[in-house]
């Protein structure tokens, strides 16, 4: 071999190795898609985290976070793709602000923030944006309390559209803000914000930002949609202010509606729970509603409804900001005063009540993430616990306080942590008034 041939040889050996070594930088930094927290309640917007290898206890002393970034004031709960962490914050000064962050997730460092102008008067718990951002296919849809809708490049920021949609349509702003995180179902992205008229819910183009359409005259509620499959179409169920609604996502035409009014004020808030044909509603004054799809036609009909006479004596479940849990047959959820209760899914008879999870108080809350036999559940105290849940009762493996209460999102008991977290590459992701945290949860971490 020549001199020249062993050269070129050379040359396209050290490519190669080049090249593997920077594709193994990127895994390391991006793990798979599987393991991401792209949009509100994970990939599939159900509360289910699959990632294997976690730990079965935390370790003693408590962990130490792998990083802290600093955050100003916000309910909305992060979410993670493509090796990246995104969340909103509201500032006051200069002037107030919502601001929608992108920060690396192996580091915490902040890549890039947008920020716009944000007036929220009248608005109650002016804390900051409620909406978590969704990400699909390098795009960022970031969602204001106050209606400005913003799709961003995910990698860059870079602004690719956006609408203020309350001067677009006349939203009728709950009381605590606009809250559902937008939902991408194919070609549209779909909110759930309350316009005037008939524009309770808004489908618009993903790519371009033109509307495609519009539907219901209902008062919007806080409840996120949700997309099924029933009787061989893609179904959008939603919870108004007025009714449960299955429309068809591509052209916002009504399938089938049941009447679940607000009997004292709109406080819906858990997102709809899907269990095969079944659909869960619970509420802090109008107790719980579940539904059952026709398997063969386009139409719902009631399997039971309860509700106690108020919010002290309850009946079933009676949830104010947690979304319940389904799971072989029971209801995991929290009832209006943090008891931890599991229910008989096809009655709703109460099988056990439990008071150690939280704090018993007024709306305290839980978030339930179901990670194969066991629930990931982040309590408003800022701690994270490992447990099971049958009907055999409430079985604590382990706990661990992750991030400290804040009083930005309610000042009362020290502060609460009400924001979701979010799960991925084997780490949780949490945040308060004032930062967010990263901690490792893989029972093998890579050293």
């Amino acid at each position: 071999m020549s001199h020249r041939s062993r050269r070129r040889t050379a040359l396209r050996l050290i490519g190669c190795l080049v090249a593997a070594l920077l594709l193994a930088a990127a895994t390391m930094a991006a793990p798979g898609r599987g393991d991401e927290w792209p949009q509100w309640r994970g990939p599939n917007r159900d509360g289910v985290w699959r990632e294997q290898g976690l730990i079965e206890r935390f370790p003693e002393p408590p962990p130490a976070p792998r990083w802290r970034a600093p955050i100003a004031n916000g309910y909305s709960g992060p979410t993670v793709a493509d090796g990246r962490v995104y969340v909103t914050d509201r500032v006051q000064d200069p002037q107030p602000r919502e601001r929608v962050h992108c920060l690396d997730w192996a580091t915490g460092e902040r890549l890039w923030s947008h920020a716009y102008e944000c007036n929220y008067a009248g608005l109650g718990y002016p804390d900051g944006p409620r909406a978590s951002v969704t990400v699909v296919d390098g795009r960022a849809y970031a969602l204001g309390a106050m209606g400005h809708f913003t799709c961003l490049d995910a990698r860059s920021g870079r602004v690719l559209w956006s609408k203020d949609l309350d001067a677009l349509y006349d939203l009728r702003v709950p009381v605590w803000g606009i809250s559902p995180a937008p939902l991408v179902e194919r070609d549209l992205v779909i909110h759930h914000v309350g316009g005037s008229g008939e524009a309770c819910l808004i489908a618009f183009d993903r790519r371009s930002g033109e509307e495609r359409w519009k539907a219901l005259a209902d008062r919007p509620s806080y409840s996120a949609p949700v997309v099924v499959d029933h009787a061989g179409k893609r179904v959008l169920i939603c919870w108004t202010g007025d009714r449960v609604v299955g429309l068809d996502p591509a052209s916002g035409r009504l399938y089938w509606e049941y009447s679940f009014p607000a009997r004292r004020m709109v406080i819906a808030i858990p997102t709809p729970v899907v269990d095969r044909d079944l659909v869960f509603f619970t509420s802090f004054y109008d107790g719980s509603l579940l539904l059952r799809l026709i398997p063969d036609r386009l139409a719902v009909e009631r399997v039971w409804q309860r509700c106690g006479q108020n919010e002290l004596n309850t009946d079933a479940l009676h949830s104010i900001i947690s979304t319940p849990l389904i799971q072989d047959g029971y209801i995991y959820g929290v009832d209006s005063y943090g008891e931890l209760r599991c229910l008989d899914l096809r009655s709703g008879d109460r099988i056990w009540e439990d008071l150690t999870a939280v704090p018993k108080a007024r709306w305290s809350t839980i978030h339930f993430v179901k990670n194969g036999d066991r629930v990931w559940m982040f309590n408003e105290r800022g701690q994270l616990i490992i447990a099971r849940l049958s009907p055999r009762g409430y079985q604590e493996m382990s706990r661990a306080p992750i991030i400290t209460p804040t009083l930005g999102q309610l000042n009362q008991r020290g502060g609460v942590c009400w924001s979701h977290p979010a799960f991925a590459y084997g780490h949780v992701f949490a945040r308060n008034d004032a930062e967010v945290v990263c901690y490792d949860l893989r029972a093998h971490p890579e050293r």
